[in-house]
């Protein structure tokens, strides 16, 4: 489905449903370099059960012309421009590592836009250490490897992908190796740059999920742990995974957002 949003065209995936103005509506958003296919097991059952899905690429991303915007905010600026020109009143916003700071940044900025809010593998700040940086800017193939080695659980070779005949190594080398060229290094400097007002966060009055992986190189667990304790009443729920939950645990994955959206 096309929007036109900030005066260029928007892709967001609907799980092959049209879009019914008289159901709730999901919004996905992926992380950094990558696409709303990320979401793809996620957002076709909810598409299916009784909402509507966007499973947005951002401007830069996947389906989606425009400009790579530099900085949490100015995404946060294009999710809520995205809601208007969809003529969406409020949404469940639901975001994976850059796209977490993301859909934090508009439940802040845009609390009565937002009625739920589900984090993902989310760290705030998220550091990004100078050798990916550097490497996303001088060396992107390079920059490519690292984001999926860290993005998954380490020996993730030997494990089996729910898409058969790819691997989740390569399904994640090849997702980055589509994105456009710059696109790493501006959404890690975004990341890296970000910083929640802490104030903000803990007057937050949105339901929240906050989602995490045990064993995530990626963004720390603590982090996501501590994170979920500033936000009242926020539901933290822990998985066997790694930083890229949706594919290394999809059905959990699932479950945990389907219990929190049926509360």
């Amino acid at each position: 489905m096309q929007f036109i949003v900030q005066g260029y065209p928007a892709y967001a995936y609907t799980g092959s449903r049209d879009f019914d103005p008289g159901l709730p509506t999901i919004v996905f958003v992926h992380g950094a370099a990558f696409d709303h296919s990320v979401w793809q097991w996620q957002s076709r059952y909810f598409a299916h059960h009784g909402f509507n899905a966007l499973a947005v690429d951002l401007p830069g991303h996947g389906r989606s012309p425009g400009i790579l915007r530099a900085s949490i905010a100015e995404w946060s600026s294009w999710l809520v421009a995205l809601l208007d020109a969809a003529a969406i009143g409020n949404a469940t916003l639901v975001g994976h590592s850059m796209g977490s700071l993301v859909t934090l940044e508009s439940a802040l900025a845009a609390p009565q836009r937002v009625s739920k809010l589900a984090l993902i593998g989310i760290s705030a700040p998220m550091p990004v250490g100078q050798a990916f940086l550097d490497a996303a800017r001088d060396d992107p193939p390079v920059a490519y490897d690292m984001e999926a080695v860290w993005g998954h659980v380490r020996n993730s070779q030997l494990t089996q992908s729910a898409v058969p005949g790819t691997t989740l190594l390569g399904a994640s080398r090849s997702l980055n190796g589509r994105s456009r060229p710059g696109a790493l290094h501006a959404d890690l400097g975004a990341c890296n740059a970000y910083r929640p007002s802490m104030d903000a966060v803990r007057a937050m009055k949105t339901p929240t999920l906050v989602l995490a992986g045990k064993r995530d190189q990626m963004t720390q667990f603590k982090a996501g742990k501590a994170l979920a304790a500033e936000i009242p009443g926020a539901r933290f729920v822990a998985l066997d995974a790694g930083h890229s939950m949706m594919s290394e645990a999809p059905r959990e994955t699932l479950a945990a957002l389907r219990d929190f959206l049926r509360d």
